[in-house]
């Protein structure tokens, strides 16, 4: 298959259009990198990063044959009653013959629960209690882009009905504040969730986000999720998918949950969990 040019902002970016467009994971896309992007100064005088890609040669597994086994004659009966009757001689002393026992079943591997989840309580909070929460997110954050020197506006909302603090961020550019998948703004999720928490009595849930990423990184975990469940079922071997925070794991888990012939399961420690499909037994 012939290479096809992509471009996007980022790397990342055209290595995921790519995975979109060939309806494959990158672990099965050969890439070579024609350009890093550049943002330039402050928007001015950026240039897209380019790729090009194609999918891998899969060389399809050959099925192993078993060699069939002699069929083995059995003794005539007269012979075996003759030899059970001399065994049977010198064993007077016992009164029963010991039943076998029942073989027993071989034990499941236990596999990690699918989604990592907590007990979340939703709580009526007054307006003091909200203003008192969204100020200290804002300062928090400003002082973060104040350090960076980075000109961010910052939008706060906190949401009634589901407790969540929502925030999301606006510039002239914004893929240095996602980072490489995600970390940065991941990073900068959970220390904003650690000084928004302190004190509180009930937890409050953090959400971060700038250019809509978190639901574009969304549809292409979805994709990944279901070209990975494909290559399982083919090749019929397990996959390990790259380390993933707890929130896009359970994206994965979800979009599996009801496959008919894979199945999913989490194992590793943090930072460096991750998701493994494998074919159901």
């Amino acid at each position: 298959m012939d290479f096809i040019e992509i471009s996007a902002k980022t790397v990342d970016d055209a290595i995921t259009k790519a995975c979109l467009t060939l309806e494959t994971s990158s672990d099965n896309l050969e890439i070579q990198v024609v350009r890093e992007g550049s943002s330039g100064f402050l928007g001015f005088g950026s240039k897209p990063a380019i790729i090009k890609a194609r999918r891998k040669e899969v060389v399809e597994p050959v099925e192993e044959i078993k060699p069939v086994k002699p069929e083995v004659k059995k003794e005539p009966k007269k012979e075996f009653k003759k030899e059970m009757k001399q065994e049977k001689k010198p064993v007077k002393s016992e009164k029963k013959q010991e039943k076998p026992k029942p073989a027993e079943k071989p034990q499941m591997v236990e596999k990690a629960p699918a989604p990592e989840k907590k007990e979340y309580v939703i709580v009526e909070r007054t307006s003091e209690e909200i203003k008192f929460i969204e100020d200290a997110a804002r300062e928090f954050l400003d002082s973060v882009f104040k350090a960076m020197e980075v000109p961010v506006d910052i939008a706060i909302e906190y949401q009634k009905n589901t407790g969540n603090l929502d925030i999301d961020f606006s510039g002239a550019d914004m893929g240095m504040l996602i980072g490489k998948r995600g970390q940065t703004l991941d990073s900068l999720q959970y220390l904003t969730s650690l000084v928004v928490n302190k004190g509180q009595e009930h937890y409050i849930r953090v959400k971060l986000d700038t250019e809509n990423y978190r639901s574009r990184r969304k549809d292409t975990l979805e994709n990944l999720a279901k070209n990975i469940a494909y290559k399982v079922r083919k090749t019929r071997k397990p996959v390990a998918l790259e380390p993933m925070n707890p929130y896009e794991r359970r994206i994965i888990h979800s979009v599996l949950q009801g496959n008919k012939y894979v199945e999913t399961y989490s194992e590793g420690s943090e930072p460096y969990r991750h998701v493994v499909v494998t074919l159901k037994k």
